[in-house]
């Protein structure tokens, strides 16, 4: 089955979707804040093999202002589509989190991939700055924050073509701010989540280590965890055997 890319102009603001078609259960996906939607190719033909829709879109970093949570919401509208399962990675999952805050009766199943989840309390965003001290670590190459070792010196050609889809922006303005915010997380919110939901993130994350995302699924009910072995912030391009087997288990039980 092919898959369509498609530029749209939504309420919300303009955005540029993937999408297989077709009438399995929808599976959304939201990449980090580089980048865009290629960077998913390790797990269309997987996801669409499942017997699930695949879609993806290009948007902005909800961190940064823009409102991801309305863009998707219009999105998910033009497409007919009432329910979808939802996985983020990184910023993505961030925006992700903020989707199923703000649409719990939307979101099938959320899954959030190797991501910090934009929470706000004062105690976790100093966790944060110990373990990323501002503003020295966002000086360091992408590809050393955001890839593992193991995989930086295993595998230099998969590592370029990462860091080369990171560097390509995407290909919309994104959200427009005048609709309004994204919902803002935090841990009293996040523990009324209800949907099923999938953490996953790599033993090499710099940004989410399974510390880290131990404190995620203490506080979200019934969260499934995952730690996917030999990565870092990008697990879903490192393992995509190990990532793919691991959300479409999760997918197929929801």
């Amino acid at each position: 089955m092919s898959i369509t890319g498609v530029t749209a102009d939504l309420p919300a603001g303009q955005v540029f979707y993937r999408d297989s078609g077709g009438d399995g259960a929808p599976v959304v996906f939201l990449h980090a804040a580089s980048g865009n939607s290629a960077l998913w190719e390790h797990q269309m033909t997987a996801v669409i093999d499942a017997g699930f829709r695949f879609i993806a879109l290009d948007h902005r970093a909800a961190a940064h202002g823009s409102n991801s949570t309305a863009l998707l919401d219009g999105l998910l509208a033009k497409l007919n589509v009432g329910r979808c399962h939802l996985l983020g990675t990184a910023a993505g999952g961030g925006a992700a989190l903020q989707f199923a805050l703000a649409h719990p009766a939307k979101v099938r199943g959320l899954v959030v991939a190797n991501s910090i989840g934009f929470v706000l309390d004062r105690e976790y965003l100093d966790m944060s700055n110990r373990i990323r001290p501002a503003p020295k670590f966002n000086e360091l190459p992408l590809d050393f924050r955001e890839l593992g070792p193991s995989y930086r010196a295993a595998n230099a050609e998969g590592a370029a073509r990462w860091l080369d889809l990171s560097r390509q922006g995407q290909r919309s303005t994104g959200a427009r701010t005048e609709n309004g915010g994204n919902v803002e997380v935090t841990w009293a919110k996040v523990e009324t989540l209800k949907m099923p939901t999938l953490l996953v993130t790599g033993d090499a994350d710099l940004y989410t280590p399974p510390s880290v995302l131990r404190m995620f699924a203490q506080r979200i009910p019934h969260a499934e965890v995952a730690i996917i072995p030999e990565t870092g912030h990008s697990s879903y391009w490192e393992n995509p055997a190990v990532f793919n087997a691991a959300i479409l288990t999760f997918l197929q039980k929801h």
